[in-house]
């Protein structure tokens, strides 16, 4: 049976952890230096904690990289050695993808952009795949969970690319939402707003209970955003509207997963600068 090594087990890691688990593979994380947070995920998720990464690597033929953003280089590099099936699952540009297969000399890099909800509740979010090699292994670890897959090509960086290019588009959306349902708190119009949105089905604008969610994911987005940026400058693509948005989400980084954040408190937050 294929044992599987999970860095690390955030909302999304855990979720996908536990579908492997719940197949009936072996899924490894390391406490070392986590949160109690993590380690009641890992818990719930029915991971098996080691005592160190080095037991991790030691023992996995797959390693599931599924962290924020800023940290997938660094990760890597704790891992140079390592002589299994990478899968690099993070919100990265295909340049970063490619640098950390030379971080990865001994491994079999697959390049994986998960584009969803975590799978909890019967959702069911894709893990889109492409690489030279052992894609195939991937797809089959997931066969019989709620993680669909589908291999886009040989190419590393095209799932990545993939990934990006819908963050893009659907991250900046709900920006752009926010502020512009607080510009239309700001001069008493909100509800004609609802109402002139709610006539184009599937408007973000009409989802205002939304924004509270967007601020507590504000940590993790900005970044995405930030590499989804870089992206378009090296496709020649303008850039601006994208580290705009980013910088938007910057003024929410004080609400890291706040549950409890109202609507109105994250339009107030609009207003602060960020920092």
């Amino acid at each position: 049976m294929t044992t599987i090594g999970l860095l690390h087990p955030g909302a999304m890691g855990a979720a996908v952890g536990g579908q492997l688990a719940h197949a009936g593979y072996r899924v490894l994380w390391n406490p070392t230096g986590r949160s109690k947070a993590s380690a009641d995920r890992a818990a719930a998720a029915g991971l098996t904690p080691v005592v160190d990464l080095a037991a991790l690597l030691d023992e996995a033929d797959v390693v599931l990289s599924i962290c924020p953003s800023a940290f997938a280089d660094d990760l890597a590099r704790t891992a140079t050695a390592y002589a299994g099936t990478w899968v690099e699952a993070n919100a990265i540009t295909p340049e970063r993808v490619r640098r950390i297969a030379d971080l990865l000399p001994a491994s079999t890099v697959v390049d994986g952009g998960i584009v969803g909800s975590p799978p909890v509740g019967g959702k069911k979010p894709t893990l889109y795949l492409s690489g030279p090699g052992e894609t195939g292994t991937v797809e089959e670890l997931f066969a019989h969970t709620d993680v669909r897959t589908r291999v886009l090509g040989e190419r590393i960086g095209q799932a990545s690319a993939l990934k990006l290019s819908y963050s893009a588009y659907q991250k900046a959306s709900r920006v752009l939402a926010a502020v512009s349902y607080g510009l239309a708190v700001d001069h008493g119009v909100d509800q004609e707003l609802l109402a002139i949105a709610g006539k184009r089905p599937g408007s973000y604008l009409t989802e205002t209970g939304y924004i509270p969610k967007t601020a507590a994911r504000a940590w993790r987005w900005s970044p995405e955003l930030t590499e989804a940026a870089d992206m378009l400058q090296e496709a020649g693509l303008p850039d601006d509207m994208l580290r705009a948005a980013a910088a938007i989400l910057d003024r929410w980084t004080e609400t890291k997963d706040d549950r409890d954040l109202s609507v109105d408190q994250a339009v107030d937050l609009l207003k602060k600068p960020a920092g």
